[in-house]
């Protein structure tokens, strides 16, 4: 009889000195003024762009992988009337997704396979602290959406991809000023497309509009 008492009064103190412990969150949260950031995937025009996958190290140091991927947006208008040649003056965020419970980037890689080719490459950037600070300021601006001025973050990474191994960087706000994060020449992915799983199968061939347009013009090579 004694020995279950002391066997309840133990579990009891145990049970008791668990609970009180607060479990610490891995990854730890982010401290951030909003949800989410997002990372935006978009391509010149004709030139359409499968991405296999983007991964991101974060500033603690922790790794994701392949946190978004797919088509990434870009137009297709027929009988040529679209122009790829160079990235628009206020690109948009393309086709975005939240990077929900990850902290800011300090590096971000993208593998694509430019379909117009086709060709499978990879690039990667390193996120200057400026881009950070920038994303935790909210800013006084007036959005034609509203008709009024408001109050706005700049949470949107943008990713433009494009021929040639070329990736362009952005950070966006719905009713701001684009801000461009830099430049990049990437390199062939030495295992091919779907990171060497497709046996060398792209993700498709380019669309008839695109392809007319290839087939009539070429591909703007070093105009991006």
């Amino acid at each position: 009889m004694i020995t279950r008492i002391l066997i309840l009064l133990t579990a009891l103190v145990l049970g008791g000195c668990q609970s009180s412990k607060p479990v610490e969150p891995f990854p730890p949260k982010p401290d951030l003024p909003y949800r989410a950031w997002y990372v935006g995937l978009g391509a010149p025009d004709y030139m359409e762009a499968w991405v296999d996958g983007v991964d991101l190290i974060d500033v603690n140091d922790l790794m994701y992988e392949r946190v978004f991927g797919g088509i990434a947006s870009t137009s297709t208008p027929p009988n040529n009337q679209g122009d790829p040649r160079g990235w628009p003056e206020r690109p948009g965020p393309g086709s975005s997704f939240p990077m929900s419970g990850i902290d800011l980037p300090e590096k971000i890689t993208v593998r694509w396979q430019s379909l117009a080719e086709p060709e499978a490459y990879r690039a990667s950037i390193h996120i200057p602290e400026w881009v950070r600070d920038e994303m935790r300021t909210e800013r006084r601006v007036f959005c034609r959406y509203d008709n009024d001025y408001v109050y706005q973050y700049r949470k949107f990474i943008a990713i433009g991809v494009a021929p040639g191994g070329v990736a362009k960087f952005w950070l966006l706000g719905t009713c701001l000023e684009p801000l461009e994060i830099g430049r990049v020449e990437g390199e062939i992915n030495p295992v091919g497309p779907y990171n060497g799983t497709s046996n060398g199968e792209f993700y498709r061939p380019p669309s008839p509009n695109a392809q007319h347009y290839i087939d009539t013009h070429g591909i703007p090579f070093g105009s991006w």
